[in-house]
């Protein structure tokens, strides 16, 4: 961090202040990594998985209705009937 532009304080006294806002720096920086990583977001990631995994519990479960009723069922039975019948 280059801290030529920083003011210089009264009395000539520069590495309390260096030192106080290199703390600043190091906190802001620690700040922004954790907006960067989206801590804020946790709970939400978790909600989204478990919306997504209903999703598709009940996907998987409307499509097994589908393919074991009758009507499908029946077609299928016909298409594998006629692919082992071809002469």
């Amino acid at each position: 961090m280059n801290t030529s532009a920083l003011p210089k304080p009264a009395g000539g006294d520069t590495g309390a202040f260096r030192g106080a806002s290199r703390r600043w720096g190091d906190r802001l920086r620690v700040r922004l990594r954790r907006l960067a990583r989206g801590r804020g977001d946790a709970g939400s990631v978790t909600a989204e998985y478990a919306i997504g995994t209903v999703a598709a519990c009940a996907f998987a479960a409307v499509l097994y209705r589908v393919v074991t009723s009758e009507a499908v069922s029946g077609l299928l039975n016909e298409l594998l009937q006629r692919a082992l019948h071809v002469v």
